[in-house]
């Protein structure tokens, strides 16, 4: 038996006893008073709890959600606001596994693989943020036996973002943030803008919530992400202190540690400045290597927090007020790093971080429009057509969404959908924590809203969903070794002509029906145009050689 079977074998024999295991030594010392609080309205956009919490869907189409109490009450209430929205989520994420793992009997290893991984998961969470899970995990109903129990489930859904990071190096981010601050704004005030290139699919995305969460000992804080997930990816407290996270390249761990987001969202509760934040995040067992920008309106600054298993470093500019970062580390920590200096050579981040600052020098002084402008930015440097969707564009046409925060004003706005094109909202946490006349209401400010893209309602636009309806039918063709007629592969081409996808996709497509000198033209094309990853590139140029041999043969 090859050592990779071995290791299948041993998995599968500890998964079966550890599957279940954090349920059970944690439900078994869990004393926590039950909530007594119970839904009393229920509507199309717009739920109630009899303690006033709510949940309510606003004019773009975003869920507000409005909760506060004790950890076990946090997740309750949650659940019982968001219960069929979490179930949804579920549904999509679990479907997304499937339609990677087709096989029942490989998605049974695989879910039993990720529970031993995780096995030490609740080892390194906060026990508050577990008492939060549980409650919201009682919300799930038992649609996926073969995945474990909810209580499990959930916990490593919250670690979802590190396991593929840290075992795969999954292409599922990208993410790129600024903050601008003296000289570099309108007004001299702090301002961070970010995208969140997280994409599981279109409809794990369909469904934003904007937490408004007021906890029974910490800081009120406001976190943008989607049903089910108490952790934090963008957020900011009442304090005026931010955290958004970029991935960076991570070693694979032994086993799994606290997900970053839970590392943020601890931040957010505790802390008040960028000192108390570097306290907490170094303090905090990550598995994963990760870029935290910390925004702070006392400090009225901005720096990087690069956390990884071995190794924490922290950046800040020393002259100057404007900080960029996108997928690699910058601190003197890292410099030596192979790992991170291989990234930086192989993969898009360089080459986004190059296109911030080149669109950044245009601005003289940046303000909320204009760091919507710049986040929404198709191109590729010097202005260049490199292709709608391209890993290099700073808006690559799949962000869950984008925000930007004025911590001194107590200010952010939210991207609403399609991808960070939408209108942008507007909220004051002052006055979202302080107001309780609108019960039961958005709390946006209309006056403050940017409005949306124009390119939404271009013929491009329309084309760009229709290249991504046609590729998902081509990759798929691929896998079967289905037929698609050379007509429709002409017309796929014409709706976005400049992304090298689209010509490696047609290649690979004749390459698997035999048709070698159509897959090399194609293919050749391919490598005329501006591709994301060294990897990339390697993929095509050895099918590119695989497809010269056989023709010639």
């Amino acid at each position: 038996m090859g050592r990779w079977l071995q290791f299948v074998f041993i998995v599968v024999l500890c998964s079966s006893c550890v599957s279940n295991r954090i349920s059970k030594r944690y439900t078994s010392t869990f004393d926590a008073t039950l909530d007594t609080v119970q839904l009393v309205l229920e509507q199309d956009s717009l739920r109630m709890l009899s303690n006033k919490d709510y949940l309510v869907k606003n004019r773009y189409g975003m869920w507000e959600l409005y909760v506060s109490g004790a950890p076990y009450d946090l997740g309750n209430r949650t659940g019982l606001l968001t219960e069929d929205l979490f179930r949804e989520q579920q549904r999509i994420f679990m479907d997304k596994l499937e339609h990677m793992v087709p096989s029942k009997f490989k998605r049974r290893l695989v879910s039993r693989f990720i529970h031993w991984y995780g096995r030490r998961l609740d080892d390194y969470i906060p026990s508050s943020y577990l008492d939060e899970i549980y409650a919201l995990s009682t919300h799930l109903d038992d649609a996926y036996p073969y995945a474990g129990d909810n209580f499990s489930l959930t916990l490593l859904m919250h670690a979802a973002h590190d396991l593929g990071h840290a075992l795969r190096d999954l292409a599922i981010v990208g993410c790129s943030s600024v903050a601008s601050w003296g000289d570099k704004t309108e007004d001299g005030k702090l301002l961070i803008g970010r995208n969140f290139d997280f994409y599981v699919g279109d409809e794990f995305a369909e469904n934003k919530v904007l937490n408004f969460v007021r906890p029974e000992h910490g800081i009120p804080f406001v976190s943008v992400s989607w049903p089910g997930m108490i952790g934090v990816v963008s957020g900011m407290n009442k304090e005026g202190l931010t955290v958004t996270m970029n991935a960076g390249k991570s070693t694979i761990p032994l086993s799994a540690k606290r997900p970053i987001s839970i590392v943020a969202r601890e931040i957010l509760e505790r802390a008040t400045n960028i000192e108390e934040a570097i306290a907490i995040a170094k303090g905090a067992q990550s598995f994963v290597s990760e870029s935290l920008m910390i925004g702070s309106a006392k400090d009225k600054k901005a720096v990087l927090l690069e956390i990884s298993p071995k190794n924490f470093g922290i950046y800040e500019v020393e002259n100057g007020n404007q900080l960029v970062c996108t997928n690699h580390f910058q601190s003197d920590t890292y410099a030596l790093d192979k790992r991170n200096t291989a990234h930086i050579q192989e993969s898009h981040s360089q080459y986004r971080y190059d296109r911030l600052l080149e669109l950044l020098h245009r601005e003289n002084k940046l303000n909320p429009e204009k760091m919507v402008a710049v986040l929404r930015n198709r191109k590729g440097l010097s202005d260049t057509d490199i292709g709608y969707g391209n890993d290099k564009s700073l808006n690559h046409l799949l962000a869950h969404h984008a925000v930007i925060f004025k911590p001194e004003d107590k200010l952010m706005w939210v991207s609403n959908s399609p991808y960070q094109l939408g209108a942008f909202t507007a909220y004051n946490l002052d006055e979202v924590f302080a107001d309780s006349s609108t019960i039961g209401q958005s709390k946006q400010i209309k006056a403050l809203t940017i409005a949306e893209d124009a390119f939404v309602h271009s013929d491009a636009f329309v084309n760009y969903e229709r290249y991504k309806s046609e590729s998902d039918s081509i990759v798929y063709a691929i896998r079967v070794k289905g037929e698609v007629p050379e007509e429709r592969l002409k017309n796929f081409k014409e709706l976005n002509p400049n992304l090298w996808l689209v010509y490696y996709l047609v290649g690979k497509y004749w390459y698997k029906q035999g048709a070698y000198e159509k897959a090399l033209v194609e293919l050749s094309q391919a490598l005329t145009l501006e591709i994301p990853t060294a990897q990339a590139e390697k993929e095509i140029r050895k099918l590119w050689k695989k497809a010269n041999k056989r023709r010639k043969v």
